[in-house]
């Protein structure tokens, strides 16, 4: 009876670890009062996830903080290296040996999610990416982003490169406090470069009414992720959802949870603040789409060549749902109107 006991006391961890496989993996989420830093609603808000694109907004944030110490000047000029300029798209086009402004670099990171971009400003701030990567997770240590780790500036994959909701959502909370002068540059839709207005591709920034900006992110480990912000009537709301299977997905489930915050419908957690969750590693991050070179074999089993061909064409390719189109029509009168412009002849992956 002993050695019976003994074995389930072992096989227990691994039992609750494969039973937290199956319930996070759907999708994981965060809603915040930006004010305060209450928590409203979330969902696996503390499991490791894959950050894509979002990682970005860490290096923006580092960006702000040397920009405020004045170690850069927003029109200071950054030189292209061959590393940057080798960069998957979704990118710029920058070719070794140009330069970048650093303003240009932030509003390409914003409006366009360019990784080159990313790499021309973690260069010029840490020396090379390697080493401002490290740069990235120590600050994101003392944020309080304990579950997150950085291995470059752009989010591309990499398998220790992890982060949660609930860490995600502290940043946008201390990139709102600490630098109030650059947060505006999140609400960007588009910007002029060598002659030519590049439109941004976060449809809830464009259309969400009040939406203050932030972050898309794609890869095929994290399926699509969305980091938003935005104010109505003197509320200001902070989201992070991560994992949609599908761009139109991810657009829906934060206009949802954002809806819900500023109709007072979610329960509010009473005395739970996004600063107060103790870190928490709770197993390995989960991949979401069966495409990319790490995707598992059940998955890529599952995955027909349909959804393969929207996953490569990635967010801004993919066509809406019936649902999302119906929940942000219901806005366009309110929302923020983006001009119809002559289409920009480069081509860009989006995130």
């Amino acid at each position: 009876m002993t050695n019976v006991k003994l074995i389930l006391l072992i096989l227990m961890p691994m039992c609750l670890s494969l039973v937290s496989e199956v319930s996070y993996g759907r999708h994981a989420a965060i809603l915040i009062d930006a004010d305060n830093g209450r928590i409203l609603h979330e969902v696996n808000a503390t499991h490791t996830w894959y950050p894509a694109s979002l990682t970005k907004v860490m290096t923006l944030y580092m960006a702000f903080a040397a920009l405020n110490q004045r170690q850069i000047q927003l029109h200071d000029s950054m030189p292209v290296s061959h590393h940057a300029s080798r960069q998957p798209t979704s990118k710029l086009g920058l070719r070794a040996g140009e330069q970048l402004t650093v303003q240009d670099a932030i509003l390409a990171i914003i409006t366009r999610s360019a990784n080159d971009a990313s790499v021309v400003l973690a260069e010029h701030l840490g020396g090379n990416e390697e080493n401002f990567a490290a740069k990235m997770t120590a600050k994101a240590h003392a944020l309080g982003m304990y579950d997150t780790h950085f291995m470059n500036a752009t989010g591309l994959p990499h398998q220790w490169q992890v982060t949660t909701p609930r860490d995600l959502a502290l940043l946008a909370w201390k990139i709102r406090r600490d630098f109030p002068d650059y947060y505006p540059y999140f609400a960007a839709h588009s910007f002029h470069f060598k002659g030519q207005e590049l439109r941004g591709i976060n449809k809830f920034t464009a259309d969400y009414p009040g939406a203050e900006g932030m972050k898309t992110g794609f890869t095929c480990g994290s399926g699509y992720n969305l980091m938003s912000a935005a104010q109505q009537n003197g509320k200001r709301l902070i989201g992070v959802v991560m994992g949609g299977m599908t761009s139109a997905e991810r657009y829906q489930l934060m206009i949802k949870m954002m809806n819900d915050g500023f109709a007072d419908k979610l329960d509010i957690y009473q005395e739970k603040y996004i600063t107060a969750i103790p870190g928490k590693f709770a197993g390995v991050a989960p991949y979401q789409l069966g495409c990319g070179k790490g995707a598992p074999a059940n998955l890529t089993a599952k995955y027909t060549p349909k959804s393969h061909s929207k996953s490569r064409h990635l967010a801004g390719k993919s066509k809406k749902s019936a649902k999302t189109s119906y929940a942000l029509s219901k806005y366009k009168k309110s929302a923020k109107l983006v001009s119809k412009s002559k289409p920009n002849k480069t081509r860009y992956r989006r995130s």
